[in-house]
Formats: structure tokens, sequence, C-alpha cells
């Protein structure tokens, strides 16, 4: 966990200022048309911000719309293994279950209890809207063998410090005040009765704030006003990106050492966006929302085009998902179009699996996707192969709800100890159903991700990612 010292937003802005001196800076209506590169470098220092802003909301809603609540300082447990109608987030996997939790600091810190677990791998994984991952707790280091309780809170949460609590084990400071903490726990689907122990345990996961830890008087927060969630981040970036964006920037803490933090602030400046303002939409610069989706647009495909590249997967797999002050805006960008809150290198990989003739994968085609037994994935815990649509990012609808190949979705390996995996139409002849990723005859495109936990990177140096080889 970190504990690092950081700044109030507000202060940071004075800090900001004051250190320009007589530098001139332009006012909202002074800003004029910004040009390509000024819409270039506010999308991508935007992008983490508008992923994660849909992601933990979208989350929250999803959660309050099973308890007619606000789904906020709730936890909530799969009872299965994700299927094609969770599309709250782009890439989710179907290989582990999840807990979470959606945290709002802003009233008083929430205390939040993790059981222990009989699973191979476990982690636990924070983040705010600025889209940085800290993992507080996993089975690598020991972790969920007995519980463990944690306080969350910000910068922002009145009247509380980080003073140590009696029977809380660790204290958390979270650098927002809207949060999603969640669990990922490898299920053992193979195994009917450790699975059942593993979703038991997910249902124990809990939170109260600390008022109530306590047996105080509740304290209590006026709800927020939040801007609307989009469809897709394109939508934010076309129709209330400054909103969004100012919600983001008063709930956020900022660093005034930290390099990504300094930019994004500067960049929104000149258009009327700055923390600890009201949005006031006379306030700000009138932008234009077109502009920015379709520079949206661009910059995500951009970025896609990186996915499976070799020289990109050197630069980017073991550089993704770290904690504030230890990633780049080049690596966060990439990071929030290829698919949010995912786990750093020391968790888990995510290799992706390119088609062996370089095209673009298509569902009006089928693939295999062979490894012998000395090219099976070097996974300490498990590895998965999971096939998603390359527009969206979701699961490929189908009736028997088979979107990964790996030992919770179910595979079966050759005589020799290899495996075939086929993405097609129809079930091939003679291929097991476990080994069997269906797709809808149709023309979109199609992408696998491996994902490697507790990934051995003794062999991973020398080891090649699978290729799909068209049928």
């Amino acid at each position: 966990m970190r504990l690092s010292r950081v700044f109030n937003s507000v202060i940071l802005i004075s800090i900001m200022v004051g250190a320009a001196g007589c530098a001139k800076t332009e006012t909202p209506a002074a800003a004029g048309e910004l040009t390509d590169a000024e819409l270039d470098n506010i999308v991508r220092r935007s992008y983490q911000y508008v992923a994660m802003y849909n992601v933990i909301n979208k989350n929250a809603m999803s959660y309050g719309s099973q308890t007619d609540s606000d789904g906020w300082n709730q936890c909530f447990a799969d009872t299965a293994l994700k299927d094609h109608t969770y599309t709250a987030i782009a890439r989710p996997n179907n290989d582990t279950l999840y807990a979470g939790c959606m945290l709002d600091l802003r009233a008083e810190p929430v205390i939040v209890e993790y059981p222990a677990f009989d699973s191979t791998y476990v982690s636990l994984e924070t983040s705010a809207y600025d889209h940085f991952v800290d993992i507080p707790l996993s089975t690598t280091k020991g972790d969920f063998e007995e519980p463990t309780r944690l306080l969350y809170y910000t910068a922002r949460t009145p009247g509380y410090s980080g003073e140590p609590i009696e029977g809380v084990d660790a204290v958390v400071e979270m650098t927002g005040d809207f949060v999603i903490a969640f669990l990922r726990a490898m299920p053992h689907a193979s195994e009917p009765e450790r699975m059942q122990r593993n979703l038991d345990a997910m249902n124990e996961v809990g939170c109260v704030a600390l008022s109530e830890y306590r047996g105080d008087e509740a304290v209590s927060v006026e709800a927020p006003d939040f801007p609307p969630v989009g469809a897709t981040d394109f939508d934010i970036f076309g129709s209330n990106l400054l909103e969004v964006m100012q919600f983001v920037f008063n709930h956020t803490t900022f660093d005034p050492d930290n390099e990504v933090d300094r930019a994004v602030l500067s960049a929104y400046e000149p258009l009327g966006v700055a923390p600890g303002k009201p949005y006031e939409p006379d306030a700000v610069v009138a932008i234009d929302g077109a502009k920015f989706r379709q520079t949206a647009e661009r910059v995500w495909a951009e970025e896609m085009a990186k996915v499976g590249v070799p020289e990109w997967d050197e630069k980017y797999l073991q550089a993704m998902f770290q904690p504030k002050g230890q990633i780049s805006q080049e690596v966060l960008t990439y990071q929030s179009v290829l698919g949010p809150i995912g786990l750093p290198a020391t968790e888990a990989v995510y290799p992706a699996i390119v088609s062996a003739d370089g095209e673009p994968m298509n569902a009006m085609h089928d693939y295999v996707i062979r490894m012998t037994a000395d090219e099976m994935p070097p996974a300490g815990a498990f590895w998965s192969v999971t096939l998603y649509d390359t527009e969206n990012g979701f699961f490929i609808p189908n009736d028997r709800k088979k979107y990964s190949v790996g030992e919770n979705a179910g595979m079966k390996l050759n005589e020799d100890g290899g495996i075939e995996i086929y993405i097609a139409a129809e079930q091939p002849p003679g291929v097991p159903e476990e080994n069997w990723l269906p797709i809808n005859r149709e023309d979109i495109g199609i992408g696998p991700i491996m994902r490697l936990y507790e990934t051995d990177f003794g062999r991973f140096d020398t080891w090649t990612v699978p290729v799909a080889e068209r049928l």
C-alpha cells in the first residue's frame, strides 16, 4: 500500500499559478480555436479519466439497480463467471470471479473486510478516476490466508488523517473520492466444492463506514450530481467532456511533483476547467464536441493498432497498470484504450494473439491457436485465452456462454500435453467443446487476449506468444 505525501487539488492550483510568475496565461475567452496538436494532447491526457469515469460510475449504477440504491459503499460478488451481458468495461475476463466494492469517501473513511480464500490466486485491485493502479493484497504477497480489514480514505476525507484504527489491519490512501476496489479470484471451476467455498468467500466481502464500525452516529453527505456517463468513451468526448473533467478534477488528488498531473491540469486551464471550481457552461470555453470525438476515435485506432505488435508489446506489457509515479502518460493512454483496470505485470501479463498472416482477424473466418507442450504459457498460477470483438472489447454472444479457454472456463489438453483452441462459427468435428470459442458469422473484427497469472518471467523472456492460423 502506497502512503505518499500529496496535496489537495485546490492547493496545487495555487502552487502552480504562483510558480508561473509573470508568465502569460490565456483566459477561457481568449483561448480561441484549438490546434490539432492541442486536441491530440488533451484527448490523450484525458483518456484515463474518461475511461475510468465510465467504468466506475457504470459499475456503481449497475450495483445500485440490483438494490434500489445508488450503489455506493456497497460490495457485490459474482455468483458465476461473467457472460456477454456484462458491458461495464472493455475486455472483462471470464477466468476469475469478481467481488467489487464501489466506495464514496467524501464523508468519512470506509472499512472493507476481506475473508480468507481457498484459491491459488486472489488479488485486490484499487483505482480512482485517474486510472493509477495499486494492489494492496495478493496471494503473490502471501495474503488471503487470514481475514483482513482495510480502511480507505483520501486527502479530502474530513476528520481523518491516516491514523491507525483498532482492529483495522492497514490504511490505504486513495487518490480519488470515488473508488473501485475489487477482488479477482481463481474459482477452481473444475473442483465444484472448492469453487463453492470461493463463491461463499466472495459473498463475505463487505464494507462499513468508520462511524458505523465505531458505533458512532453516521456522517451524512449530499448526494453527488454526477455528469452523465457515455455508452462509450467517445460519447463523453463528444458531448460532455468539460463537465466530466471538472467533476473528476474536483474529486482527485493531484501531486505538483508528478508530471502527468501537472500536464493534464495545464492542458485544461485555458479551457476554464480547474480543480475546486463548479461546472458552469457559460464560464468554460465552447469546444467542438465533434472534433473531440473524431480525435478520440483516431487516438483509439492508433493505440489499438499497436496491440500484438512485438515492439509495442516489449514496451507496454510489463509497464501497464502501475501505481502513481511509476507509469508514463503514453502507457496510461494505451491501457485506457485497450481496457481499463488490469493487473500489473507482477500479478499478470496480457499478451494479445494476432493472426499468423498479419491480417486483422475477422468473424467471417475461422482460426486455430496451437501450442505444443513445450509452448504452453509460462504462468505460475493459471492462464486463459479470451475472445473479444475489437470494436467494443466485449465477449462474443453465444448460447453456450463460452468466451474463454483455460482451467476455469474449461479446456482439454491433447495426449502430448499441448492444446488446439478453435475460433469458429461451428464446432469443428473432433474438437472438444471446451476448446471451441464460438463466433457469429458476420463482418466484425475479433481479437483473442491471453492472461498469464503469476507469470514465470524466467520462461517468459524466451517464450513466443502463439498466433492464430486462419482455416
